[in-house]
């Protein structure tokens, strides 16, 4: 387990040495987020009767926060030790895919549950959150980040430059988690979208995230689980697959 080890230190010291980078400037952009339609639309949007319209926004803004992050960790370490050419010291060591995978994907995660409760520090104060369920935020954040820094791995395997991996980002990460009730709530669009939301797997996370503060959300709980427990079941089988054939890293 010592190769493990060091991946993984090497990882989490890759983003924490850069942590204004990497940790402060998500963290300032989510506030903006909340300044802004925060300021615009309190009072005039409510969501769930009960809630505020800045209560509701934050845990979206979190979960938003975490997703980005855990991916942008191991998608843009594996593409950069691949332009510069450092990826065969990670490739050389007698390091299992099993192991490399657990390094990149723990990492992500840590960036990703860094970040999101620093945005849940700085906004919590702009309004009063309930804590229905703790242990759903935490299943939720845990699982949400694993699934983004599983697809960041997969990413950065696949992309062969960074306009590849920008490409990835711009147009399925960033589409795919505005469009998945951060900002709102998806009972307030028409049926197509309703429809099309639910085809979306990052609403699941942020609505059941969401459900772990104000005991209420637009899916069942468990209907959510059940569908971010099966995505990362799938990504990660893609990721150790391609891991374990060097598939673009070996050859």
């Amino acid at each position: 387990m010592t190769g493990f080890r060091t991946l993984l230190y090497k990882e989490l010291l890759r983003f924490w040495k850069v942590g204004f980078q990497t940790v402060a400037a998500p963290i300032i952009t989510a506030l903006l987020y909340l300044l802004i339609f925060g300021h615009v639309l309190e009072g005039r949007v409510k969501v769930y009767s009960q809630l505020n319209y800045t209560a509701f926004l934050v845990p979206g803004l979190v979960m938003m926060s975490v997703l980005q992050n855990a991916f942008a960790n191991s998608s843009s370490s594996l593409i950069q030790s691949k332009i510069t050419g450092n990826l065969v010291f990670v490739l050389l060591p007698p390091l299992t895919h099993w192991e490399m995978y657990a390094a990149y994907v723990l990492a992500s995660v840590a960036r990703g549950l860094t970040v999101g409760f620093g945005v849940f520090l700085v906004t919590v104060a702009f309004t009063h959150l309930l804590f229905a369920d703790p242990l759903w935020i935490l299943m939720f954040a845990f699982l949400g980040a694993a699934i983004l820094g599983t697809l960041g791995l997969i990413a950065g395997i696949w992309a062969e430059k960074f306009d590849q991996l920008a490409a990835f980002q711009n147009f399925l990460i960033m589409p795919a988690t505005f469009l998945a009730g951060v900002f709102y709530s998806i009972h307030s669009l028409p049926p197509l979208w309703q429809a099309i939301s639910h085809l979306n797997p990052f609403f699941y996370m942020i609505d059941g995230f969401r459900y772990g503060f104000f005991g209420v959300s637009d899916v069942d709980p468990f209907v959510s689980l059940t569908v971010v427990g099966t995505t990362f079941l799938v990504l990660a089988a893609i990721a150790l697959r391609l891991l374990s054939t060097g598939y673009k890293l070996r050859h």
